[in-house]
């Protein structure tokens, strides 16, 4: 079977134009809260209001990478330089630390991180559409004419007394969750081992042994 992929569509002249576009296109298609700019600069990229229709996860790339390959449900999923940016329910970020302590990773430095209200997040250049070198970009990207809520994980009811169904048939925020923790553990175990192998194999001291 033949797979038509929608054609890339070509950046109007210059970045501020190309801004524009971006604003329009998540303000219009997807009905999402937009600024122009980040805090305190004139001009910068378009970001993503956060803690209005969704709240971010964020996490390494290499965790997040991990996290997407054991199959977890998610959200739309964006990855931007070293870091992977998940879309949760509004109102996670709040509960990111007490459920980070239920799960008893309360302490552990993890690099996860969330963004609620009064937050934003570089916005990712539309599905389909051709962006600079290094751009932020959708790996599971929203569906236009689909309200975002109903895909997002959000805490099941009850959800503190163990993971299980989200009402509605969304992920479950504390599997997500507790995924991501564990991936985030593992990958900072891992970089701290190589760079104790790379100083060894400097310092001449690595042996096979």
């Amino acid at each position: 079977m033949t797979v038509s992929l929608p054609p890339q569509r070509q950046p109007s002249e210059g970045p501020e134009a190309l801004s524009g576009d971006i604003a329009r296109w998540y303000g219009t298609t997807l009905g999402w809260a937009v600024a122009k700019g980040s805090p305190g600069a004139v001009e910068g990229p378009v970001g993503l209001l956060t803690g209005l229709r969704f709240d971010v996860l964020e996490l390494p790339a290499d965790a997040g990478a991990a996290v997407l390959r054991r199959g977890v449900p998610t959200g739309p999923v964006a990855l931007e330089g070293d870091r992977m940016r998940l879309l949760v329910a509004a109102g996670s970020a709040d509960e990111l630390p007490e459920l980070l302590d239920w799960l008893e990773w309360g302490g552990i430095a993890l690099e996860l991180t969330a963004l609620g209200a009064g937050g934003r997040m570089t916005a990712p250049v539309p599905p389909g559409w051709t962006g600079s070198r290094g751009a932020a970009v959708w790996l599971r990207p929203p569906v236009p004419g689909r309200e975002v809520e109903p895909t997002l994980p959000a805490l099941a009811p009850f959800g503190r007394r163990g993971p299980g169904a989200v009402a509605g048939g969304g992920p479950d925020l504390v599997r997500l969750l507790d995924t991501a923790a564990t991936e985030c553990h593992r990958a900072r175990l891992l970089r701290t081992k190589v760079r104790a192998k790379q100083y060894q194999y400097a310092a001449g001291e690595y042996s096979a042994d």
